[in-house]
């Protein structure tokens, strides 16, 4: 309604426009591979090793031996050489869904109930053990929970609910997390469903075969490890002070120990490893595993997770990796890993060759089937010393170069080579796979593949900095294909600011006028030695217009590495001057 002005005078209002929207997840490097448990197929955000472990486990335990899957090797060195955010798809084979746990009892009359379901897939998280007579559940595990109803006010209608460590004791509790006051009641501030969360993250596909993620559930998930699924609708067993219906607690919920599966979470399917379907090749995500023990996953289980990485709406990455598939056993999963990179233009992909034990002329014959300035490759596997196992282990480069790549970046910028004695360490790294000569080295660099050198005094060090492109242009090094996708990605989202503006000069001097200041900092931290932005009457005709379209020229100079250093030592007779 129009304010009433009667006589002169200044009137203020407000007009609030600091909405927040929400932007796209943003990750330094995106990393898909078999987890212990978590989400399946659903890319998550870690911000830290710990945080990862929460939410995907550590490692996991095979009758008597440890082991730990090169998701995880992954996770710890990248943020163990600086990284910042890591977005994680856990890859699994066959069906998978979440264990659950109802507890009975809980009202009077038709005693609604209700239901918990963990936020991991799979066995793990999935304790269907019965209670001995001690308070501890048969099968429980340190990665299992149990649940516990505590605290009954049957007046108040409120209770407490625990989550307890699989492996814990009535005596001896490990309270994982603990929600106080929680009530059935819709209305209640502290309404179970609103308290604890009931969202669910479905992978799904439409009708076309598009990958996507489907949501349900209307509040956010505030538990590290269990959703709620439904509440049951209790019977109305009286009237409060202020004549409002409501429902009394009884004293009989159940509590952990008195009963045969009370607390625990049952119904979770599937399995950590795959089964080798289809005739197709296991991949060996771990040292110590063979066809006798425990299997890994098939590469064909990464394509679909894969189709959800190209949305650059949703996910927002710079480096994506699969740890453990290899251009030999894996071609199809690795085609695709360099097409999603590809098509979104703003990452990159960084794969291996061969597997553990392959002589350098497989891995160099295997990176000639690949050609594209969107993936780099780098050679021999490395040694390093699990957190989780205390084991030395072998693993491929990919499962470490995100942590160079974090280095580089900390001490420099995307535009400067991860690559030589100041950026280039692998960080964490106890020895390669082979100790590379010269020779060695060359052959490598001739057929785009990266070096991993070792040096007296140095430990392991990326020595080269070649993309997959065959073609020899400036793209055919990492630091220039980076350069530009930073550039993409920061001109990009300033020409997003201009969507749906009037096109017209000024709206296209906003746009030089703040890509212009951007380059000459990109100039000044030695990224480019020149550029120019034509975005004028030139490249923006009555033609152009006319169709809705708004068109700019970006020339860039990029600055180029010395990787090849040229001394020329001259000696001189005596009495020559300097």
């Amino acid at each position: 309604m129009a304010e009433t002005l009667l006589s002169p005078g200044v009137l203020t209002r407000e007009n609030d426009q600091s909405l927040i929207t929400q932007g796209p997840i943003v990750a330094g490097a995106a990393v898909l591979g078999p987890t212990v448990k978590g989400p399946v197929n659903i890319p998550t955000i870690v911000t830290s090793y710990s945080d990862y472990k929460n939410k995907f486990g550590g490692s996991f335990t095979s009758a008597s031996i440890k082991y730990e899957y090169l998701t995880s090797i992954a996770a710890n060195n990248y943020f163990q050489q600086g990284g910042e955010t890591m977005l994680i798809t856990r890859i699994t084979s066959g069906s998978f869904s979440p264990a659950s746990a109802t507890a009975r009892a809980l009202m009077h009359a038709n005693s609604a109930s209700f239901t918990l379901e963990t936020l991991s897939e799979g066995e793990i998280m999935n304790n269907s053990g019965s209670v001995s007579t001690s308070g501890s559940l048969v099968n429980g595990t340190s990665d299992n929970i149990r649940y516990e109803i505590a605290n009954v006010d049957s007046g108040s209608g409120t209770f407490n609910l625990l989550i307890r460590r699989g492996d814990d004791t009535t005596s001896t509790k490990t309270i994982l997390e603990s929600w106080t006051d929680l009530s059935l009641d819709p209305n209640s501030s502290n309404y179970i469903e609103q308290v604890i969360g009931n969202q669910r993250q479905n992978f799904d596909t439409d009708g076309d075969g598009n990958r996507f993620i489907q949501i349900t559930g209307s509040y956010v998930n505030n538990s590290r490890f269990v959703r709620v699924s439904s509440v049951g609708s209790p019977t109305l067993d009286y009237l409060d002070n202020e004549g409002n219906f409501k429902s009394a607690l009884t004293s009989s919920l159940p509590q952990i120990g008195s009963g045969s599966n009370q607390g625990a979470f049952t119904g979770g399917v599937g399995k950590v490893f795959g089964n080798g379907a289809n005739g197709n090749t296991k991949l060996k995500m771990f040292d110590e595993i063979d066809v006798s023990s425990i299997q890994g996953l098939e590469a064909a289980y990464y394509t679909s997770s894969l189709a959800l990485l190209q949305n650059s709406d949703e996910y927002d990455y710079e480096i994506l990796t699969i740890p453990g598939v290899t251009i030999h056993n894996g071609s199809v999963a690795v085609a695709t890993a360099i097409d999603t990179v590809t098509q979104r233009g703003d990452a990159i992909a960084v794969i291996d060759t061969r597997n553990y034990g392959s002589t350098l002329n497989q891995a160099i014959t295997s990176a000639t089937t690949q050609d594209s300035s969107y993936a780099a490759t780098y050679w021999p596997w490395v040694q390093v010393l699990s957190n989780e196992t205390g084991k030395l282990e072998f693993v491929p480069a990919s499962t470490v170069i995100p942590g160079v790549y974090a280095t580089n970046d900390r001490l420099g910028a995307e535009w400067f080579a991860p690559a030589g004695f100041n950026r280039g360490g692998v960080g964490g790294v106890i020895q390669t796979e082979r100790k590379l000569s010269p020779t060695d080295r060359d052959k490598l660099y001739l057929g785009k593949i990266n070096p991993i050198a070792t040096f007296p005094g140095q430990g392991p060090v990326i020595f080269g900095q070649k993309t997959l492109q065959t073609k020899s242009t400036a793209l055919d090094r990492v630091n220039v294909r980076r350069l530009l996708i930073e550039l993409k990605r920061v001109i990009g989202n300033i020409g997003n600011t201009l969507l749906f503006e009037q096109n017209t000069a000024a709206t296209r001097n906003r746009f030089i006028n703040q890509v212009n200041p951007y380059l000459e900092s990109v100039q000044q931290r030695q990224g480019l030695f020149s550029y120019r932005v034509v975005m004028d009457d030139t490249n923006n005709t009555a033609d152009v217009i006319d169709r809705n379209q708004m068109v700019g020229q970006v020339f860039l100079q990029p600055t180029k590495t010395a990787e090849f250093i040229i001394l020329d030592f001259n000696v001189t007779p005596t009495g020559v001057e300097f």
